[in-house]
Parts: C-alpha cells; structure tokens; sequence
C-alpha cells in the first residue's frame, strides 16, 4: 500500500485527511509540524508527502526544502488554503499545488497522479475515487 505523510499544524485537518486517505486505501502517517514531518521522511517509508505550508515555527516551504535534501525524489504536494503562496519559486519544487476545500477530488487526483509517476501502485478504492473527478 501507498504510504502518505500527511503534515498539518491542525489537528482536524490531519484527522479528516487521515479518515479519507484511509477509506481511499492509503496508508497514513500524520506529523503536527516540521521537525516531526523531517523525522518520518528520514525513516524513509514515505511514497508521497502532503504539506501544509502555514505553520507556526518551521513553514511547509522550509520543510518542503528540508525533504528534498533528504529525498529529491520524494514527490511533495502542497495543500494550503491560501492560493498565494503560488507565486512563490519555492512551491515549483513541489510536484502539485492544492489549495485546500471541501472537496477531496482534486487531492486524491493529485496524489494518485504522483504516486503513478513514480510507479507506485494505487489503490483501487483512490482510483475509484479520482475516477468520480474525471
């Protein structure tokens, strides 16, 4: 099963991405900030990393940088409500850019997409559920 870390200062979001990403067939990892979402990333089971990127004390930006001296090859999406960071070079480095919303659909695309580019398999319930976006 595809591994996900999901990073997230705040808890419910974790929460309901952890029941969702679950449900879709992933298994989750969660981590409240940086240093713990370096940590996990470091032990290496990670397929694929969903990073929030406004947090207190180290930002997803910082962190996101981080992981990719650990692991260049580590796909990163970033998931954040604000849509401005956009315009930061640093978010090119990641491999997808979601600002956040009720809906799911374009999350579970973008993590399925990732993990295929990488030749991971997905599971059949996330494909189920990104084949509801298409």
């Amino acid at each position: 099963m595809a591994n996900v870390l999901v990073v997230d200062d705040d808890e419910n979001q974790r929460l309901l991405y952890r029941q969702e990403l679950e449900l879709a067939g992933y298994t989750v990892e969660t981590a409240a900030n940086g240093p713990q979402a370096i940590e996990c990333v470091q032990q290496g089971d990670t397929d694929v990393v969903l990073l929030d990127i406004a947090m207190p004390g180290m930002d997803g930006l910082e962190v996101l940088q981080r992981i990719l001296d650990i692991d260049r090859e580590l796909p990163v999406i970033l998931n954040t409500a604000y849509s401005s960071y956009k315009d930061d070079f640093m978010t090119w480095a990641a491999v997808a850019y979601v600002t956040k919303s009720g809906d799911l659909s374009e999350l579970h695309y973008r993590l399925a997409e990732a993990l295929e580019k990488r030749g991971i398999a997905v599971p059949d319930a996330a494909s189920k559920r990104q084949g509801q976006r298409e």
